[in-house]
């Protein structure tokens, strides 16, 4: 049991990322524009009470921080809330750390800034986007379960209502550091049973979980970058009314 958490842990605290800088799998392009839509974000939020609260805690983070999303106390309330009386609570997981570790033998992660954990490589947000959306069966696993971007995951999906089940294709090509040898290369997914969603639906979804983790790990950013930009152009009026108050200045000393 310790050895299968220990891996559950490894998954979320995303440790896999020499697999992708040795040739491995490709993050997919997470598509950013769902950072600025509101309505992806309120979804993501829903999806993330509902499939990653249970377990993951987001101790960084506010209950209500998500009225920067449009959203009400009372929406807050009603729909988000299902482990904190109070709004002005930080998002606690359901499973109490101390259950966590005589359950399991660890407490799992902190999902708080899980995304910009991963800002080193490509972003952390097309990782998980690449990784929520490459489950596949395996029953050679103790869960079932395997996923393309992490080789041997010991976490479960935990989409798979939504997403349904799909196993993974390989074929044998020949090594190309030694021709004597062949090696399994991914060709596709192939669905088993079909999931709640659709694919295409299913991609949105994870789209959304996935803009959430991302603005969680810095709420403000949005509000920062705009900021930045209304500095950067008083910056530039500025310089233009002291370069010309420094030529009528220096105009008529020689």
């Amino acid at each position: 049991m310790k050895k299968l958490v220990a891996g559950w842990i490894a998954a979320l605290c995303l440790v896999s990322g020499a697999f992708a800088s040795e040739g491995g799998v490709v993050w997919d392009k997470f598509p950013t524009e769902r950072m600025t839509d509101l309505a992806s974000l309120q979804n993501g939020a829903k999806l993330f009470v509902n499939y990653c609260l249970n377990c993951h805690g987001a101790s960084f983070m506010r209950f209500n921080r998500m009225k920067d999303l449009g959203l009400t106390d009372e929406q807050i309330k009603d729909n988000l809330m299902f482990s904190a009386d109070k709004v002005g609570e930080t998002m606690k997981v359901a499973l109490e750390p101390k259950q966590g570790r005589a359950w399991f033998g660890a407490a799992p992660p902190d999902l708080s800034v899980i995304a910009r954990s991963r800002a080193g490589q490509g972003t952390g947000a097309d990782y998980l986007y690449t990784y929520l959306r490459t489950y596949y069966r395996d029953d050679s696993t103790a869960t079932g379960w395997n996923n393309l971007a992490f080789p041997s995951v010991a976490m479960p999906h935990v989409l798979w209502e939504l997403q349904g089940q799909q196993r993974a294709v390989f074929e044998e090509v020949s090594d190309p550091h030694d021709h004597e040898k062949t090696v399994h290369r991914f060709k596709g997914f192939e669905q088993v049973t079909p999931g709640k969603l659709s694919q295409a639906e299913y991609n949105s979804a994870v789209a959304d979980l996935v803009a959430f983790l991302q603005w969680m790990g810095e709420p403000a950013q949005a509000h920062r970058v705009r900021l930045g930009v209304w500095v950067l152009i008083f910056l530039a009026v500025f310089t233009l009314f002291a370069w010309r108050l420094n030529a009528a200045y220096w105009k008529d000393i020689k």
